[in-house]
């Protein structure tokens, strides 16, 4: 058997393996803080909010593995209920942009005219804005809070799904399964939610593991700036902004909640490029 016949193979082989290890690490990575943020009340060794003003700012030990912060609450138990709130930051908070930005894109998408034409500019209105910027606006009018955030994340965040379903729904509507529904006599709802939007999804659903990344940093930026989670909560933006004033004498109190932060955002972004390749989104 001639090289050129073995190589292809062995590329695809190797593709193959890469795709399942990328897919094993992302998903164990987000297995591993779900079962801590479900776990919580009986892995954490200690109360989260618990003030214990003899143990203040000790250093990692057998006793506290993360240390203590200013307050003497133990670093782990808090890192561990705050894998609860920060998880439900990302999940809502792809979430309701998802549900929106998708009915927005499947409308504009399927109608055209004057319908496409008047969702597109608001969109183009809301991308005038840095994303950033424009989502502190709106929590700083409704006041902090982690409501106010996710108001915030889906007024800002369904954008990019919108722009992503609208361009698979201008192909896929002149395809032929779609005209010999119309042909049928399907209602346009049926056509536009049964027939048309499962094959134009994936492309969102990749991005959504993506988006989940950003919306757990802006999370986490918000609670550092005071507008999110708010004290005495355990959210490790929270737990990473109360470190900064210590950060040359009790570096643990910034370290454990950050790296937990780079670590839930590596397993999302690890999924996403995952289910890109499965789904050939990235081919």
């Amino acid at each position: 058997m001639s090289v050129e016949a073995i190589a292809p193979t062995s590329v695809s082989w190797r593709r193959f393996f890469s795709k399942r290890l990328t897919l094993t690490i992302g998903a164990g990575i987000l297995l591993f803080f779900f079962f801590l943020a479900l776990a919580a009340p009986i892995v954490a060794p200690y109360d989260p909010i618990l003030q214990n003003a003899d143990a203040r700012l000790h250093a990692p030990s057998l006793l506290h593995p993360f240390g203590t912060d200013n307050f003497g609450r133990d670093i782990l138990s808090r890192v561990i209920w705050g894998a609860r709130i920060d998880l439900q930051i990302a999940i809502i908070g792809v979430l309701f942009p998802f549900l929106i930005g998708t009915t927005v894109g499947t409308i504009a998408g399927f109608f055209g005219g004057i319908v496409d034409a008047l969702f597109m500019r608001l969109v183009d209105i809301i991308l005038a804005f840095p994303f950033l910027v424009l989502m502190l606006s709106i929590i700083a009018i409704l006041g902090p809070g982690l409501g106010s955030f996710y108001i915030a994340i889906a007024l800002v965040g369904w954008v990019s799904y919108a722009r992503l379903i609208r361009a698979q729904m201008l192909v896929l509507k002149s395809s032929d399964y779609a005209v010999a529904a119309v042909s049928l006599g399907f209602s346009r709802p049926r056509i536009m939610f049964r027939h048309l939007l499962p094959n134009a999804i994936a492309g969102s659903i990749v991005f959504s593991m993506s988006d989940a990344t950003l919306v757990l940093l802006s999370g986490a930026a918000v609670s550092y700036l005071g507008l999110g989670v708010q004290p005495p909560l355990a959210e490790w933006g929270i737990m990473v902004a109360e470190g900064q004033s210590f950060i040359t004498t009790a570096w643990w109190i910034t370290l454990f909640p950050g790296l937990s932060i780079v670590c839930l955002a590596f397993g999302f972004s690890m999924l996403g490029d995952a289910l890109g390749e499965l789904l050939g989104v990235h081919e």
